[in-house]
């Protein structure tokens, strides 16, 4: 049973060169298992986006909301929300 929803693993899988220099996964069970294993969040807002790599130990608030969103560790989704990777 996956955790994250499908498309969400397959839009990881397609932009996952965003964030790491080699793929990381190549199908959507590796995918979702590195995304539990790193402790990926999804996140409605940039707020939420700010407290997810806050949580993290990561400080962006010197960064500008469309920063934010346009930063490596954050992933566009198809439904307009955004998956935050920890590398």
């Amino acid at each position: 049973m996956s955790y994250f929803k499908k498309e969400y693993l397959e839009s990881f899988l397609e932009n996952q060169g965003r964030l790491f220099d080699r793929p990381v996964a190549d199908t959507l069970e590796e995918a979702d298992s590195f995304l539990v294993d790193c402790m990926a969040e999804v996140a409605d807002s940039p707020e939420e986006i700010r407290e997810c790599l806050d949580g993290f130990g990561m400080d962006f608030s010197d960064l500008s909301d469309r920063e934010l969103l346009e930063a490596a560790e954050v992933f566009p989704l198809p439904d307009g929300k955004y998956m935050v990777v920890q590398a």
